[in-house]
C-alpha cells in the first residue's frame, strides 16, 4: 500500500518505519522549499514482540510526497490546534486518501468532521512516542496496539485495508466503544498525571518530572486522587464510563494500593516507565491540561487537587 504522513514528527515516522519495514510504500508530506534527509536512524525500543520490548536500531528511507498524489492512507499527527492548518495543506496540495487522525483532541464529533470538509477519515490514538533531535536521530517506542474507531462509527469504505496495513507491520487493533470519548479520557488522565507531576508549579523539565513521580508511590497515589477528579469532566460531557471499566479500573482500587502498584509497574517495565520520560512538548502536554480545566469550571466541578496543582503550573 501507499501511506503517506503528514511531516516528519515522531509518531508520524515512527508508524512509517514499521510499514516501510513491512513491505509498503511510504512518503511523507513536507513544506515546499524544505529540505528533508535521504535517510534518518531509528533507534526503537520495539513492544511488537516482546511484553518487555527490543532495542533496534535500523535506517529508515524518507521519501517526499509530490502534489496531486493519491494515498490509500494518509497519517495526520498533529499538536493541539493544528488540526484545521494540516487539512487545508493536504486539501492545496490535492493530495488524496483517507486519513488516520493521530491527534489529542477536546472537540465533539462534529466539530472535527466540520474541519475535516468532507474528507474521509477514521480517528484513531497511537501507542508510541519518542523524540526527533537535530541530527536526525529517532529515538521512540512502539507498543503492539493502537486505538482504532469501530468500522460501524468510522463509514469509511477501505476499513479492511486499514487492518491489513496494521495487522502487516504487527500492530493489534484495540477497538473502544467511541473513540472520541476514549480520546476525552486519555487526556483527563493525562491531565491528572500532569497536573500531579508538576505540583511545585514548573513543569519546564518534564522527562524529571515522570521519572520522579514514577518512582514515588505516595505522589502515585496522589494522582490517582487527582485523576478521580479530572475523569468528572469527562462524565459531566454525558460520557457513560461504565463504558471504559477497563481504562478506569486502576483508578478504583484504594490510591495508596494503586500507588505501590503502578511504581512496581514502572521499575519491571521498561516500554510503559520510557514512554512516559519522551513526551516533551510541554505547550502539548499544557493543551490537555487547560482543557480539562476550563471544562470543570464551566461545569462547576468540584477539583479541588487538580485545581491546586494546574493554578501553580498555570501560574
Amino acid at each position: 500500500m501507499r501511506v503517506a504522513v503528514l511531516g516528519l514528527g515522531v509518531i508520524g515516522t515512527s508508524y512509517a518505519y514499521a510499514f516501510q519495514k513491512a513491505g509498503h510504500e511510504t512518503f511523507h508530506i513536507i513544506r515546499e522549499g524544505k529540505n528533508i534527509p535521504s535517510e534518518i536512524t531509528v533507534r526503537l525500543l520495539d513492544g511488537r514482540y516482546n511484553e518487555k520490548g527490543e532495542e533496534k536500531e535500523d535506517k529508515y528511507k524518507v521519501s517526499a510526497a509530490g502534489n496531486n498524489e493519491e494515498y490509500d492512507f494518509i497519517i495526520v499527527s498533529v499538536a493541539s490546534g493544528k488540526l484545521e492548518s494540516a487539512v487545508n495543506t493536504i486539501k492545496e496540495r490535492n493530495i488524496r486518501g483517507t486519513i488516520v487522525l493521530f491527534c489529542n483532541f477536546w472537540n465533539e464529533r462534529k466539530e472535527i468532521e466540520k474541519i475535516l470538509g468532507g474528507v474521509d477519515y477514521i480517528t484513531a490514538f497511537p501507542t508510541a512516542g519518542g523524540h526527533m533531535n537535530e541530527g536526525g536521530l529517532l529515538d521512540c517506542v512502539l507498543f503492539d496496539h493502537i486505538m482504532l474507531e469501530s468500522q460501524e462509527k468510522s463509514h469509511i469504505a477501505n476499513y479492511p485495508e486499514l487492518l491489513s496495513l496494521l495487522n502487516s507491520a504487527d500492530i493489534k487493533q484495540e477497538i473502544p466503544y467511541d473513540m472520541f470519548e476514549w480520546i476525552w479520557i486519555h487526556m483527563a488522565i493525562n491531565a491528572g498525571v500532569t497536573s500531579t507531576a508538576g505540583r511545585n508549579g514548573n513543569i519546564d523539565n518534564p522527562n524529571q518530572l515522570a521519572k520522579e513521580l514514577m518512582a514515588d508511590s505516595k505522589a502515585l497515589g496522589l494522582a490517582v486522587k487527582t485523576i478521580r477528579e479530572t475523569i468528572k469532566t469527562v462524565e459531566a460531557r454525558g460520557v457513560d464510563l461504565r463504558r471504559y471499566k477497563n481504562e478506569l479500573l486502576p483508578y478504583k482500587i484504594p490510591s495508596g494500593i494503586a500507588g505501590i502498584a503502578m511504581k512496581k509497574l514502572f521499575s519491571s517495565n521498561e516500554l510503559t516507565s520510557r514512554i512516559m520520560t519522551l513526551h516533551s512538548d510541554v505547550a502539548d502536554i499544557l493543551y490537555g491540561c487547560k482543557c480539562v480545566y476550563d471544562e470543570g469550571k464551566k461545569r462547576g466541578l468540584n477539583l479541588p487537587l487538580f485545581y491546586k496543582n494546574i493554578e501553580k503550573i498555570m501560574a
